[in-house]
């Protein structure tokens, strides 16, 4: 498979949207995608943009994308990467495209002088934890929680 690994596009935003519903398939989760599109386009490429995104292109479809934010930690008093999201279709998996994300992750997190990448994935995603294992990724037990607002 040929790709190329690039910053989201606005271009990109309805393909983007349909890659969000699989992976909230994949997760066993809800996914609304009405409205989203425009919300993307707002978090990503407004005046002061919340979300980052890399994409996953190959020919003239997205294959995948990995978005993050810049967060702060009370407890280390530093900044450092939230990876809200990676998902790959299933013929983008396993070419090493998930590892080369993470390097590009990497020294993206470097240059924002971040201490460390932070994400989290459900527990039944055997293959993504074996992966973040085996790059060296190091889990902890917690549960987290959800207020409806």
């Amino acid at each position: 498979m040929k790709y190329s690994i690039r910053n989201c596009e606005v271009s990109d935003l309805s393909q983007l949207v349909l890659l969000c519903q699989k992976h909230a398939e994949y997760e066993k989760a809800n996914f609304y995608p009405e409205g989203k599109e425009e919300k993307l386009k707002e978090a990503l490429f407004g005046k002061s943009p919340k979300l980052y995104c890399l994409v996953i292109a190959a020919k003239e479809t997205i294959a995948g994308y990995v978005s993050y934010t810049i967060d702060y930690s009370t407890w280390d008093a530093a900044t450092f990467m939230y990876m809200d999201c990676l998902f790959l279709e299933e013929e983008a998996r396993s070419l090493g495209i998930g590892e080369i994300l993470i390097d590009k992750l990497k020294q993206i997190g470097i240059e924002k002088n971040c201490i460390n990448i932070q994400w989290q994935t459900p527990q039944f995603n055997e293959r993504a934890i074996k992966f973040y294992n085996r790059i060296g990724a190091k889990g902890k037990d917690k549960v987290r929680f959800t207020l409806d607002l």
